[in-house]
């Protein structure tokens, strides 16, 4: 096992109390359905929560953090393809609903993963070549629609 992941390992079996409360809100695709994991390498950095399928990193930061190594650690994030949002331990503490409505936020602000995807759960049509009498293709039919499984 390489080292990242062992302090990765370390690291979820000793959250701060404001990360086991972000955790509890964030679990079990809570917010947004969106599936976040805990104290996750990505490069040479160990981020607190990662939506590895959005690409959003949501780091909870204490007294220890130094702003300009934060800076840096962002852009390099950044470079690889993540959306960076902080917040400060006491305001996980004393505001989670204010935190989860402010990652609710960026979560809705974020593109549709697939924009030509019909709303409500409707089917798409495929359009797909169907035999021609005698047996030959060519002609094109639907072949989701209800009367074509009729």
């Amino acid at each position: 096992m390489t080292a990242p992941r062992n302090q990765a390992r370390i690291l979820r079996n000793n959250p701060t109390e404001a990360e086991v409360r972000l955790w509890r809100a964030l679990s079990a695709r809570k917010v947004a359905r969106v599936r976040f994991n805990r104290q996750v390498p990505v490069g040479a950095y160990i981020c607190d929560f990662v939506a590895r399928s959005i690409g959003l990193v949501i780091e909870v930061d204490g007294g220890q953090h130094d702003s300009a190594e934060d800076a840096r650690r962002t852009e390099v994030l950044a470079a690889r393809g993540f959306r960076v949002i902080r917040f400060w331990n006491n305001d996980v503490l004393s505001n989670l609903e204010g935190v989860v409505a402010e990652i609710e936020r960026v979560l809705a602000e974020r593109p549709s993963p697939n924009p030509s995807r019909p709303a409500g759960g409707e089917q798409e049509v495929h359009q797909t070549p169907l035999p021609l009498a005698g047996g030959a293709g060519g002609g094109f039919g639907a072949t989701n629609s209800a009367a074509s499984r009729e």
